[in-house]
């Protein structure tokens, strides 16, 4: 009994570990793209979530990774939930929202009207396989 609380504690603990490296030790597609946006024609509020945006999810993986990849908004915001439980990710509920939002703007206004320029995201088995490419 010992040995499975142990075991479940030992895979309940990796698992965020895993989460962080599944992605960010890997070249995907989209981080080869632009790592800017020009958000001068946004509103202020998704002037100031890009900034939020850039600040935090620079942290963890190159920022063009999500300024070249189109999902819905639900997928958005589950990305980002994903990305706040990471490990030193720093994103807090209200900057998380703020994330979320200008990610949801950002694909109506911008890649929504231009799909074929974008990238899908990769699933994690996608990424899986790059991962294996790449080492």
């Amino acid at each position: 009994m010992h040995k499975a609380i142990r075991i479940i504690a030992v895979v309940g603990l990796s698992m965020p570990l895993f989460l962080a490296a599944q992605s960010s030790n890997v070249t995907l597609p989209q981080d080869k793209g632009p790592d800017k946006i020009n958000v001068s024609s946004y509103p202020a509020d998704q002037q100031k979530g890009y900034k939020v945006f850039a600040d935090k999810c620079a942290k963890c993986h190159t920022i063009a990774r999500p300024i070249n990849t189109t999902m819905t908004a639900p997928e958005w915001s589950r990305y980002v939930k994903r990305m706040m439980h990471k490990p030193n990710s720093g994103i807090s509920d209200s900057q998380g929202k703020a994330i979320y939002e200008f990610l949801a703007y950002d694909q109506e206004n911008r890649k929504d009207k231009n799909p074929s320029a974008f990238s899908k995201a990769l699933s994690d088995e996608e990424i899986e396989k790059l991962k294996a490419q790449q080492h």
